[in-house]
């Protein structure tokens, strides 16, 4: 069996979806007394059962899955990068993560974990290389411990242990992530709403509106785990399409789908600016070096698809 933590998150829900059609037995496990939105993404879907995460530790200890796990796909964290509980966030993200990767390494089982971006807070190199790191909040503090925890035991692991540094990802299935939506999705909703695409004015340099991300599509990260499955390099890799664009690309590539729209731009609330990332886009040497080497997904394209999955559901 498959085991996929936050299966029925964002990219969880894609990656079980994948998974599914390729005819793997998956057992979800999530945070059953929270986020209960996010479960409508798995209604209905062929996999085993959705645990709890903290009796699926307890069933791991006592011995319940011995020679029963193939990989495990570890996606469940709270990714909310305001979140203020610093004992919670450690807790779920850090302290669960090390006993996964423990058990995972003890049994010689496969496990790909979600890191991300935030690793390099307000750097300007997104190199996967210590000198580049440092964190801005509870969240990325998390994502990075856990990464340089790996750092110190890959040597000694003999299955394979993968993290990908997920950057700016949008597609299906991210609506119960409310604010924490990719801007493609709130875009969506705006047009929707009143035809008006909100942006924020300039800022760090750059114009209104042109504050720069590496946007990648949700499919593209999920095919990036399923040649991992396939190819059994280990490591930690940026996950991205390695090109930064403007937030006034992605507003620019809604109205053009829908031929119709136009952009106001806004003043940042306040306190966040101080905090914003206003550029990122990935090296993705690494990843190809490992011969990854399937193109990522053009920005117009992923957006327009995403919009017709939004229209449709």
């Amino acid at each position: 069996m498959i085991i996929v933590t936050g299966g029925a998150g964002f990219i969880g829900t894609n990656l079980v979806r994948s998974l599914i059609e390729s005819d793997k037995e998956i057992l979800i496990i999530e945070e059953l007394d929270r986020y209960t939105k996010k479960f409508e993404n798995i209604k209905n879907l062929e996999i085993l059962d959705c645990l709890d995460h903290n009796i699926f530790l307890k069933d791991l200890h006592n011995g319940k899955y011995v020679n029963k796990i193939d990989q495990i796909f570890h996606l469940g964290a709270c990714s909310k990068t305001t979140e203020p509980d610093r004992d919670y966030i450690m807790d779920v993200n850090l302290n669960y993560s090390k006993k996964l990767l423990e058990y995972s390494a003890n049994n010689n089982i496969d496990m790909i974990y979600a890191s991300s971006a935030s690793v390099y807070g307000d750097g300007t190199i997104f190199k996967e290389d210590s000198d580049n790191e440092s964190s801005l909040n509870h969240y990325s503090e998390s994502k990075l411990l856990f990464d340089n925890h790996v750092r110190e035991n890959i040597t000694k692991i003999r299955s394979q242990i993968v993290g990908m540094r997920y950057f700016n990802v949008y597609g299906p299935y991210e609506q119960h992530k409310e604010v924490m939506s990719s801007v493609a999705y709130h875009f969506y909703n705006q047009h929707k709403q009143h035809g008006v695409l909100k942006l924020f004015k300039g800022s760090h340099g750059y114009d209104d509106g042109e504050q720069r991300r590496d946007f990648v599509y949700v499919k593209d990260t999920i095919d990036i785990k399923l040649w991992f499955m396939q190819n059994k390099c280990s490591g930690i890799f940026n996950v991205a399409t390695g090109k930064s664009r403007s937030f006034n690309d992605v507003a620019n590539a809604v109205i053009n789908h829908f031929n119709s729209g136009h952009i106001e731009y806004i003043n940042f609330p306040e306190g966040l600016e101080e905090q914003y990332q206003a550029f990122t886009e990935a090296d993705m040497i690494n990843l190809k070096n490992i011969g990854y080497q399937k193109k990522a997904t053009e920005l117009e394209n992923g957006v327009s698809s995403y919009l017709k999955f939004l229209d449709q559901n």
